[in-house]
């Protein structure tokens, strides 16, 4: 059982807010040839001046309607980037609204031929071209680029040891939908409607990697208690597919944890999957930079 009331509100699919602009660092590079791109993505990579050996990859992906030139505005992991001399990968995603595919076949299908199979090339040639260190890859996004978040970590598990993401919804929650933007979307999985069981959710993950017997990422899940487009009961659904795919059980709630007004939602010891409720947060969680890095190790 999850241990919150998790109430359902109305609206769609992916909408966001823009996140405020942080102060501008360096400019990102075009990447026009990074394997096999099916649903051609665009990428941008934000490499500080000092990298460090080895260095950490971090996969960050945008909201509907941004680009990931936005999202590296409106984030400070840049900045941080230039401290910490670890990689940023910002793709973009043309189709649909600027929404990641998270609901065909395709895309649900370890190197199915959609969005995931191109995301997935950019990780691996990452890791080449900076001879980076293949534990530390990680991915994160906010609304559109949580639910990918999820997808990613279904799909190609074995490309991250982490994930922190805010405001999305479980890897298949959209499964069969005629598209993944507010306008295309089934509704029903953003306004919290397809509750299953822990087991339920923990299959469907499983089965966009048939055969996969390795380890799962360690999930951070962040979403807002007054959200409107993507429904606070999606926490739910997300803390109960990953703590049956990590097989770890709820443990307890700190309260004002890691701020007035966040109640931190612990499994197992802690290390492998937490959960943030904000209370008075609607769409989306502002992202955390500082505990991301914290929870990837960085």
């Amino acid at each position: 059982m999850v241990p919150f009331l998790l109430t359902t509100l109305a609206l769609a699919v992916g909408a966001v807010n823009a996140i405020p602009a942080q102060t501008a660092v360096n400019a990102l590079t075009p990447i026009n040839d990074f394997g096999s791109n099916p649903t051609k993505l665009q990428l941008q990579v934000y490499v500080p001046s000092k990298l460090a050996a080895k260095p950490a990859v971090i996969l960050a992906l945008h909201y509907c309607g941004g680009t990931g030139q936005a999202y590296s505005q409106g984030t400070k992991y840049n900045a941080l980037a230039d401290t910490k001399g670890f990689v940023v990968l910002y793709p973009s995603a043309g189709h649909d609204s600027n929404c990641w595919d998270v609901a065909t076949t395709k895309t649900l299908t370890h190197d199915g031929g959609g969005d995931s199979t191109g995301l997935a090339n950019m990780v691996k040639w990452a890791i080449t071209k900076y001879n980076a260190d293949p534990a530390k890859v990680f991915v994160t996004g906010s609304s559109s680029g949580c639910m990918m978040s999820n997808v990613m970590a279904a799909t190609y598990p074995e490309l991250f040891s982490a994930v922190s993401c805010y405001s999305g919804v479980a890897a298949g929650c959209l499964a069969g939908s005629p598209g993944s933007s507010p306008q295309s979307a089934d509704q029903a999985c953003a306004n919290g409607k397809h509750i299953k069981t822990p087991a339920a959710w923990a299959a469907q993950a499983k089965a966009m990697y048939p055969g996969y017997n390795g380890a799962y990422p360690r999930f951070l899940i962040w979403h807002g208690e007054a959200d409107n487009f993507v429904t606070y009961a999606n926490l739910g659904e997300e803390l109960k597919q990953w703590s049956a795919v990590l097989n770890v059980p709820f443990t307890k709630n700190n309260t004002n944890t890691p701020q007035a007004g966040y109640t931190q939602i612990v499994y197992g010891d802690g290390t492998k999957l937490i959960g943030y409720s904000a209370k008075g947060v609607g769409h989306t969680v502002p992202v955390h930079e500082d505990a991301d890095l914290k929870w990837f190790g960085i």
